[in-house]
């Protein structure tokens, strides 16, 4: 690996972070339709108190606010190490259609009533679904080491994914199943147990590992391939770890929380500002902010009054599309 001088934060910038994530965790653990007051959660994390207490913490609220943390962090670090790589600033995981096949997957399990059989199929059919498409990609970005022929790759693998989705919408035996295809593909972390934080942590600690492993090199693609290559950058290597950890870490996400869109494309954009802009200075901080993003807007699922739950990816749309075009609007001429 070229050596490159250490990316830079500011100082508070990482700890101010990951205090925010701990304190959305928190107010996850304290909101929901039964009121728990903080002693009485507490002494329920101690093994102590109202059993009652016990099992709303432990078989809801606590699974519910890990996956928030976990699902947001690897949405957050995807966006930054994807808006690095491609040197695009609207890049997100889903770019590389990664997203769109572990959903495929997923709703597989869903119309062929494969995900009442066990409750592992679907999350085991949609991270292998985001470890498949890395063998289209592969193929039909084998020719050149451009980063153009990776996102034409991705489009080509988001587009006939979402046309598999579609005709199972489109083909699905009555309108129940129609419908539970659709709600799940809306995203949410309602009612998981601690089953899917399990399914969900190895995938994002795995997934996020190999992100960071090739933090530097993203730093000298900052400066062109020609560059990279100079400094003695394998763009090949750095391609297919990044390809690896998108997909093992976004394929656990989707596989428990569905499809939750816009956290990992403007995350990296919030950050941004309060680095050195290289590509490794973010991705922590994406990660750190991604999971409180996340786990506040779960939170907000809970708060907003409706006379049906409001579904994450909703949620996180309607935030996530006026806070882009502010920093769109702010930061371009930065990137």
């Amino acid at each position: 690996m070229p050596n490159l001088p250490p990316a830079r934060n500011a100082a508070w910038l990482i700890p101010l972070l990951a205090a925010l994530a701990i304190v959305a965790g928190i107010a996850s653990l304290l909101v929901g339709p039964a009121h728990l007051s903080a002693a009485a959660l507490w002494a329920g994390l101690t093994g102590h108190g109202d059993p009652i207490v016990r099992a709303i913490l432990f078989q809801l609220r606590l699974p519910r606010a890990l996956l928030g943390l976990l699902v947001g962090a690897m949405l957050g670090m995807g966006g930054a190490s994807m808006q690095g790589y491609l040197r695009n600033p609207l890049a997100d995981p889903g770019v590389l259609g990664v997203s769109g096949v572990a959903a495929l997957g997923a709703v597989i399990a869903i119309y062929w009533q494969l995900a009442s059989a066990h409750p592992f199929v679907l999350p085991l059919l949609a991270i292998t679904g985001a470890l498949l498409s890395l063998l289209p990609l592969m193929w039909l970005s084998r020719r050149g080491e451009s980063t153009l022929s990776l996102i034409l790759a991705g489009v080509a693998v988001a587009t006939v994914s979402g046309a598999g989705i579609n005709l199972a919408l489109n083909l699905a035996p009555n309108p129940f199943a129609a419908m539970e295809i659709t709600t799940w593909l809306l995203g949410s972390l309602e009612d998981r147990s601690f089953g899917d934080v399990w399914i969900a942590l190895p995938c994002v600690a795995i997934g996020m590992a190999l992100l960071l492993w090739d933090g530097r090199a993203l730093d000298a693609l900052s400066l062109g391939e020609d560059a990279a290559r100079t400094l003695g950058v394998d763009l090949a290597r750095v391609r297919l770890r990044l390809m690896l950890g998108i997909a093992i870490g976004i394929g656990g996400v989707v596989a428990v929380a569905g499809s939750i869109g816009f956290v990992g494309l403007i995350v990296p954009h919030l950050v941004r500002p309060r680095t050195d802009r290289s590509p490794s200075a973010i991705l922590i901080p994406s990660a750190l902010a991604g999971a409180a993003l996340l786990t506040f807007a779960d939170l907000g699922t809970r708060l907003v009054p409706t006379a049906t739950p409001l579904k994450l990816g909703v949620l996180t749309a309607f935030l996530g599309v006026p806070v882009f075009l502010h920093y769109l609007l702010r930061e371009r001429r930065l990137w």
